[in-house]
C-alpha cells in the first residue's frame, strides 16, 4: 500500500513516516503543496495524509482539484482546525476523514486501516445493478451520479457510498454507529458532528425545494431515509 503524505514540518512527517513503514506501508513526502498535489497526480497511492495549511497550495486545494479532475485516492487530513464549519469544508472539498492535532499516533494508524479497508477494491459491493430508485429519487452509484426531479446531482465518494447505505435500507431506523461503521470502519472513536457534517452536504444536494424531504432525522439515534 503506498501513502503520500504532504506536511511541511519535519519533525512530524518523519517519525510519521518511520511509523508508517514499520507498519508495512510504502511512504513519499511532500513538503509543499503544488509538489503534493504533482505527485498524487502522476503517482497510483492507496491515500493521502494532508495537512490543512501548506506552502503554495492548501490540502483543502489540492483534495478540491484532484476531486474535480476525476482522483478518488483517499484523503486524510490532518489539521489544527477543529469547528464545524470547518469540517463541513474539507468533507465538501472531498475529503474522507479528519484527525485533528495534536493526535495519537495509534489513532492515525486506525484511521489508516479504516480508510484502505473500506477503499479496497475487494470489498466493494459487487451488486449486479448499480442503479438504486426510492421515491422520486435515482442513484447511480457507479458514475457517483444522482437524479430528481430531472436533474443530475453529482456526488462524491463518500456521499454516494452514503446514499447508497441509505437508499438499501429504506424507511428503516439506521443509527449513528451503523452508518459510521459502514462509512468509517468500526475500529476507532469518531465525532459525531463528523456524521452530522457528512448528512447535511449530503442534504443540501437531494433535497430541492418543493419535494418531500428523504433523510430524516430521529433525534439520539440516528436517520431513516424514504417519505414513509
Amino acid at each position: 500500500m503506498r501513502i503520500l503524505l504532504v506536511d511541511d514540518e519535519p519533525e512530524l512527517t518523519a517519525p510519521l513516516s518511520r511509523v508508517l513503514q514499520q507498519e508495512g506501508y510504502s511512504v513519499d513526502i511532500a513538503q509543499t503543496g503544488q509538489t503534493g498535489l504533482n505527485l498524487a497526480q502522476t503517482e497510483p497511492y492507496d491515500l493521502l495524509i494532508l495537512d490543512w495549511m501548506l506552502p503554495e497550495l492548501s490540502g483543502v486545494e489540492i483534495c478540491q482539484q484532484l476531486r474535480q479532475q476525476g482522483h478518488n485516492t483517499p484523503v486524510l487530513f490532518l489539521t489544527a482546525k477543529d469547528t464545524l464549519d470547518d469540517r463541513v469544508q474539507g468533507l465538501d472539498a472531498g475529503a474522507n476523514d479528519y484527525l485533528i492535532k495534536p493526535f495519537e499516533l495509534r489513532e492515525l494508524l486506525a484511521r489508516v486501516r479504516a480508510q484502505l479497508r473500506t477503499n479496497s477494491p475487494n470489498i466493494e459491493p459487487t451488486a449486479p445493478s448499480n442503479l438504486l430508485k426510492v421515491e422520486d429519487l435515482e442513484l447511480d452509484s457507479m458514475n457517483q451520479v444522482a437524479h430528481r426531479n430531472g436533474k443530475a446531482i453529482e456526488l462524491s465518494e463518500k456521499e454516494t457510498r452514503l446514499l447508497t447505505y441509505l437508499m438499501q435500507h429504506p424507511a428503516q431506523l439506521l443509527t449513528h454507529e451503523q452508518i459510521q461503521e459502514f462509512l468509517w470502519g468500526g475500529d476507532r472513536a469518531l465525532a459525531s458532528n463528523v456524521l452530522a457534517a457528512q448528512i447535511r452536504l449530503l442534504r443540501r444536494k437531494i433535497e430541492t425545494k418543493g419535494s418531500p424531504t428523504l433523510i430524516h432525522t430521529v433525534y439520539g439515534k440516528g436517520y431513516r431515509f424514504g417519505n414513509g
